[in-house]
C-alpha cells in the first residue's frame, strides 16, 4: 500500500499580470475580468493574490473571486506592503491615513481593512493562505521574532505562510531556530527556488512548520534578482530538468502536510503558467509522486485547509526601515 500524501496545487503568482495578458494564454472572449478568471480556474486549483500587496483587498472583488470559481479553488493572498514594512504608496492608503508602518494606530486600522477584505474568501473555505513575504533587510533577531509574534496575534486562526528574503535565516547553524520560531507559531515555512549565484541568495531549504499547509514559490533564475527591472527580475522559462529537481522536495513536504502550494512566480510573458503546466503533468506522470493528489484541468481541486475564527486586532509595530517593493 503506498504512503498517503497531502494534495498538491499547482498555480501561478497572478492570472492578471500585464505580461500574461499581453502573451495571447487568454483566448477571444474570455479577455474580461471573470473571463479570465474562470479560464484560470479551469486549469489550476490555487492562484496567488499578488494585488492584495499593492494596495488592500476590497470585500466586493474578494466576493466575486469565490464566486467565479469552482468548489476547492484556493486563493493564497499576499499580505498588503504596509504590513510587513515595505514602502507603501500613500495614493493607496485609507481614509487619508499616512504610510507610516510604525504608527500602532494606522496599523490598527490597515489591519482591520485587510481583514475585512479577505474575510469573504475565508467565510467560503478559499482562503489557501495569507502570504507574508518580508523584506530583504528583514533580518533574524529580537526585534524580528516580537514583530512575527505580533502578526501571529492578528492572524490566529488563519492559515498563513511566510517567506523571509534575508538568507540568514536559513543558514546551517540558524535554520533550526527558524524553523522552530515559524512552526511555535503555526507559520508555514515558504521554500523558494532562484538563482544560487548570489549573495543575497536564499537556499533551497524546504523545511515544514505546519501540518496543514507548505508552499513553494518558484522565482525564476534569474541573475539580475534584486537589481534589473521586474522583467529583468524574472525572464526565466524553467526547463523540465530545474522543475524535476523539485519533484522529491515536494513529495517530501506532502508526506507531512495536509496540502503543498507549488507557485509560479517568474510572471514574464506566458513563462509561468508554462511552467505551472509543465510542473503538473511532471507531477501527474512521476512514479515517486502516485498516490499524491494533483489536479488536471477541468477537474475539482481539492478542499483547503479548514480556517480558523477571524483574527482580532492587537498592536504593533513594524522592526524594519522600508527601502524597496517586494515581488
Amino acid at each position: 500500500m503506498g504512503e498517503i500524501l497531502g494534495d498538491i496545487l499547482v498555480g501561478t503568482c497572478s492570472w492578471t499580470d500585464r505580461a500574461l495578458l499581453g502573451s495571447g494564454w487568454y483566448p477571444a472572449g474570455r479577455r474580461d475580468a471573470e473571463g479570465r478568471l474562470r479560464h484560470y480556474a479551469e486549469r489550476f486549483p490555487v492562484v496567488e493574490v499578488d494585488a492584495s500587496y499593492y494596495a488592500l483587498p476590497s470585500e466586493r472583488n474578494s466576493v466575486l473571486w469565490a464566486e467565479r470559481t469552482p468548489d476547492g479553488f484556493v486563493f493564497d493572498v499576499k499580505a498588503f506592503s504596509l504590513l510587513t514594512g515595505h514602502p507603501t504608496r500613500q495614493a493607496v492608503m485609507p481614509d487619508g491615513l499616512p504610510a507610516e508602518h510604525r504608527d500602532p494606530a494606522v496599523l490598527d486600522a490597515v489591519w482591520a481593512r485587510f481583514a475585512a477584505g479577505v474575510e469573504p474568501l475565508r467565510c467560503a473555505g478559499r482562503l489557501g493562505s495569507v502570504l507574508f513575504q518580508f523584506p530583504p533587510w528583514f533580518r533574524p533577531g529580537e526585534r524580528a521574532e516580537t514583530f512575527l509574534a505580533q502578526c501571529a496575534e492578528r492572524t490566529r486562526g488563519w492559515p498563513v505562510a511566510v517567506e523571509f528574503r534575508h538568507p540568514s535565516w536559513w543558514e546551517p547553524g540558524r535554520a533550526e531556530a527558524t524553523e522552530a520560531l515559524l512552526a511555535r507559531h503555526g507559520m508555514a515555512a515558504v521554500a523558494v527556488d532562484m538563482t544560487q549565484t548570489l549573495p543575497s541568495s536564499v537556499p533551497p531549504v524546504t523545511p515544514v512548520t505546519s501540518r496543514r499547509l507548505s508552499v513553494v514559490r518558484f522565482h525564476g533564475r534569474s541573475t539580475a534578482w534584486g537589481t534589473g527591472s521586474k522583467e529583468d527580475r524574472f525572464r526565466h522559462v524553467y526547463g523540465e530538468d530545474e522543475l524535476a529537481e523539485w519533484l522529491p522536495r515536494v513529495r517530501r513536504l506532502a508526506e507531512r502536510t495536509e496540502q503543498v502550494h507549488v507557485l509560479f512566480n517568474n510572471c514574464c510573458g506566458d513563462a509561468a503558467v508554462r511552467a505551472a503546466e509543465t510542473m503538473t503533468r511532471l507531477l501527474g506522470d512521476d512514479g515517486t509522486v502516485a498516490g499524491a493528489r494533483v489536479p488536471r484541468a477541468r477537474s475539482a481541486p481539492a478542499s483547503p485547509p479548514s480556517p480558523g475564527p477571524r483574527p482580532t486586532p492587537a498592536r504593533s509595530s513594524s522592526s524594519s526601515r522600508s527601502r524597496q517593493a517586494a515581488d
